[in-house]
C-alpha cells in the first residue's frame, strides 16, 4: 500500500474554522480520489507496520476541511478485527436524532489536526441518527452508537468549523464528568 499524498491541516490553520459547503452531485473525479486517499491514509494509520514506517498518528476519521477543502464530506475507517475495516463515507450529514444519554472518551478525544496531548472530556451523545448522502447522491439514514457516534459528531463538528478542544472547559477540563458515561 502506498501512502497517499495528502496534507492534514494543523489546528493553527484558519481554514479549519470555516463552515463547509453542501456538496453538489455528481462528485468530481478529484473528490472521489480524495475520498479514496483519505480512506487509505486512515487505514494505514491504524496498521502498526505502516504507522511506524511512515511515522503516522493513528486516526479514525477525517473531514474534507482537514485537507483544506470546505465541502461537507467526511470518512471514518473503523477497525473491526485485525486487518478488517469498515468504511463510512458521509456526505452532507445532518444529525436528525440523538440519545439523551451522553458519553465521553476516557483517555480523551484526539484529532489528526491537533498534534498535542489535550486533557479533558468532550460530552457527546451515546447514539445519533444521521441523514446523509452516499457517493452517488442517494440519501440514507444511519444510526451509530458509542465510539462511532463520537467519531461522527467529531467529524460533523469539523464541517461546522469546530474542533474538539473548543468543547473542553478550559477552566475545568473534567467538568461534570460524573454526569456522563465514560467509554
Amino acid at each position: 500500500m502506498k501512502l497517499p499524498d495528502i496534507t492534514i491541516l494543523d489546528e493553527k490553520d484558519k481554514r479549519l474554522r470555516e463552515v463547509s459547503k453542501e456538496v453538489e452531485f455528481p462528485l468530481s473525479k478529484e473528490d472521489k480520489k480524495n475520498i479514496e486517499d483519505m480512506i487509505t491514509y486512515l487505514t494505514m494509520s491504524q496498521n502498526e507496520e505502516y504507522e511506524k514506517k511512515y511515522n503516522l498518528r493513528a486516526g479514525m476519521g477525517l473531514a474534507y476541511i482537514q485537507i483544506g477543502i470546505p465541502k461537507r464530506i467526511f470518512v471514518i475507517v473503523e477497525e473491526l478485527e485485525d486487518g478488517e475495516y469498515k468504511n463510512y463515507i458521509i456526505i452532507n450529514p445532518k444529525i436528525v436524532s440523538h440519545s439523551e444519554e451522553k458519553i465521553y472518551v476516557g483517555e480523551g478525544e484526539g484529532c489528526l489536526s491537533v498534534n498535542r496531548e489535550v486533557e479533558g472530556i468532550v460530552p457527546r451523545y451515546a447514539r445519533v441518527t444521521v441523514e446523509a448522502q452516499d457517493l452517488d447522491g442517494n440519501t440514507f439514514k444511519i444510526r451509530v452508537r458509542e465510539d462511532i457516534a463520537i467519531a461522527f459528531q467529531h467529524e460533523i463538528d469539523h464541517l461546522n468549523g469546530i474542533l474538539f478542544i473548543d468543547r473542553i472547559d478550559p477552566k475545568n477540563p473534567f467538568k461534570d464528568a460524573q454526569k456522563y458515561r465514560e467509554i
